[in-house]
């Protein structure tokens, strides 16, 4: 690992303290990687950063369920193909492209952007529940039978989510349905093989609380 004092260069140094700032980048990694995009043509280099500056600049969040999106409403919800009355109820964006690659599921989504964790700041007022019922309850309002999909992980704020979320979504009258546990205790869905995700997807089972 280089110490500060021994960049070469401050503009090296700061590519490689920017490229270690990524989840799962060590300082080795960093340095390495920088190293790569300078001897790259500078086209290219300019190509990736412009790329990774429109993620700040131009992505867009789905009116409808908080997916990415490039424009107000994501290719999903605008797909009239997909059954919208049949919700799933997933954490991240990470999840709706690990729940795609399956190719078992072909209803709509609503991202949370997390999980309730009292010990991380994280409480219901800073996920879109609320957002869900409302969705929900206008659905329902206008006849439509709704299904909702818990897709949240095992673990012991996985489960809390859920229980609430289920309490919040009881006086819709919609029906609340969780992946069958093919999955182990504390799975996450982006480590889940697409195999075993898909079977837990077809096979989901009545919520219960």
């Amino acid at each position: 690992m280089f110490q500060n004092e021994k960049y070469p260069s401050k503009v090296l140094q700061d590519a490689v303290e920017a490229i270690s700032s990524l989840p799962g980048v060590g300082s080795r990694s960093a340095v390495r990687l920088a190293l790569h995009l300078l001897r790259q043509p500078g086209e290219s280099v300019h190509r990736f950063a412009m790329a990774v500056d429109r993620l700040a600049t131009d992505v867009r969040y789905c009116r409808t369920c908080s997916m990415i999106s490039d424009s107000e409403e994501c290719s999903i919800c605008s797909d009239r193909s997909r059954n919208h009355s049949q919700i799933c109820v997933v954490e991240n964006v990470r999840d709706v492209m690990s729940i795609e690659a399956t190719g078992q599921y072909h209803g709509v989504y609503h991202v949370l952007g997390g999980i309730i964790s009292p010990i991380n700041g994280i409480a219901p007022s800073d996920l879109t529940i609320q957002a869900l019922v409302s969705r929900v309850s206008a659905l329902g309002d206008n006849g439509v039978p709704v299904e909702v999909i818990l897709a949240l992980s095992g673990d012991v704020e996985g489960e809390t989510t859920s229980f609430y979320i289920y309490r919040q979504l009881e006086k819709t009258g919609c029906s609340v349905t969780s992946l069958a546990r093919g999955l182990g205790f504390g799975d996450d869905l982006e480590y889940a093989d697409s195999l075993t995700l898909g079977r837990s997807i077809v096979n989901r089972v009545k919520f219960e609380p």
